[in-house]
């Protein structure tokens, strides 16, 4: 399958892996810190005491985001995990159903979560709620990227569910399944 938000889909990837990369970055930090405490104390001297605080709420701030932006850019580079041990045994014309009716389910219950995300945000925005950790985050930030990432994987299931209806309704026989490599992927 094409899509035509292929490029949405890569920057939200992006924004996944800037994600990853500033939890490396923290981490490898705050590890170095320590080792420097630990030489010190090791030849004799006092430690300097650095340290970022709250660099696990952090961290867990940016993995959440780094996970749910690259929903959609897994989902359209056939990455998510499927198990087609029945359907991929079915003919094609009854295959591109059990597809389209998986889309349908998997977008319901993404739509459903993004609302639910939506109001999350909206609700914290009005009440001014901020993390309680080490770090006064204000909480839309983090829901905001969850809800951007779970907005993302609508589009590319709507994209993909208009695709398979397509294929059903001109020529079923003709379906292939979406884990199936293109022939432009393998040149």
């Amino acid at each position: 399958m094409t899509f035509k938000f292929d490029k949405l889909y890569r920057l939200g990837a992006w924004g996944a892996a800037a994600c990853m990369v500033v939890i490396c970055a923290l981490i490898a930090l705050q590890v170095t810190f320590r080792l420097v405490d630990a030489a010190l104390v090791l030849v004799g001297l006092r430690r300097l005491g650095l340290g970022i605080t709250g660099v696990s709420e952090l961290a867990s701030y940016l993995l959440v985001g780094a996970t749910f932006l690259g929903l959609a850019y897994t989902f359209v580079h056939h990455a998510h995990i499927r198990v087609t041990l029945v359907i991929s045994r079915l003919p094609s014309a009854i295959r591109v159903w059990f597809e389209v009716f998986g889309l349908l389910v998997a977008l319901v219950i993404s739509l459903l979560l993004g609302y639910g995300l939506i109001e999350l945000v909206r609700e914290s925005l009005q009440y001014r709620d901020v993390s309680s950790g080490f770090l006064s985050i204000p909480l839309w930030i983090p829901q905001t990227v969850l809800a951007t990432g779970v907005g993302l994987l609508c589009l590319a299931l709507l994209e993909a569910l208009v695709i398979a209806l397509r294929i059903a309704a001109r020529d079923p026989s003709s379906f292939r399944e979406a884990t199936a490599i293109d022939d432009s992927e393998t040149r």
